[in-house]
């Protein structure tokens, strides 16, 4: 059996944990920061983690070996 290929933009935006869980850094933190309020940022710092079951499995099988 042949390799599976990792999509790369997905790899890019999500990692996995170790206990299998996915992690990813919310959007809309990289410009326009003036008008944000500082709380926003701050809290745009810091990493999600996904919910959804099935998006869960969507991204896992295009993350095929984490």
């Amino acid at each position: 059996m042949g390799k599976l290929k990792t999509k790369k933009g997905v790899a890019k935006r999500y990692k996995l944990t170790k206990k299998g869980r996915i992690k990813y850094h919310s959007g809309g933190k990289s410009h326009l920061a003036t008008s944000k309020k500082t709380k926003r940022k701050r809290s745009l710092r810091k990493a999600s983690y996904l919910g959804e079951r099935k998006e869960k499995a969507f991204i896992k099988s295009m993350l095929p070996y984490g």
